[in-house]
């Protein structure tokens, strides 16, 4: 399966776009935070794209890099919850309309960054949408990973298969003596 029709890459991409957009707009030029958002995001999306690469050789290299992806994404929920903190602006209850109405564009079909730009007019607007996105995100990578490590129990990894076949193939050779 190629990483492009994974729900949590494109949703990523579009974290990954957005969180470069607010940085531009709300967080100054040259601060750590600005470059430590804006790498988060990217290490997400990126680590996806590596581990989904690696799948065909390492299961356990998929399920560390999906792992990781998962942590950046961690890391920048903090970013976005701290920049509300500071700025003494609300974060929405999940349960609040805006936060159910964010909630609901994860549904809309061909969804881009174009989809959620229009938080953007506010600080507040985008750092909780971008809340909202990321726990679904995590939600969805939480999954991903489930799968992953059940998968990698019940099937093992590339190097055991292939060890296996090679004890197979000395099994034959074994037999023709």
């Amino acid at each position: 399966m190629s990483y492009k029709n994974l729900l949590s890459y494109q949703n990523s991409a579009i974290i990954y776009d957005f969180t470069v957009e607010f940085c531009s707009h709300y967080v100054r030029m040259g601060s750590r935070t600005r470059d430590q958002m804006e790498q988060a995001a990217r290490s997400c999306k990126q680590n996806i794209v590596e581990g989904t690469s690696a799948s065909r050789t390492s299961s356990k290299s998929e399920l560390k890099l999906v792992g990781v992806a998962r942590a950046s994404l961690d890391e920048l929920l903090e970013d976005y919850s701290d920049y509300l903190r500071q700025h003494n602006t609300p974060e929405w209850s999940k349960d609040s309309a805006q936060a159910k109405a964010v909630r609901a564009l994860v549904y809309v079909t061909d969804k881009s960054y174009e989809t959620y730009r229009p938080y953007m007019r506010t600080a507040e607007g985008a750092c909780n949408a971008m809340i909202c996105l990321i726990n679904q995100t995590n939600y969805l990578l939480d999954k991903q990973i489930n799968v992953l490590e059940a998968n990698f129990i019940k099937n093992g990894g590339y190097t055991e298969k292939l060890f296996y076949n090679r004890l197979q193939e000395r099994k034959k050779s074994w037999r023709r003596f």
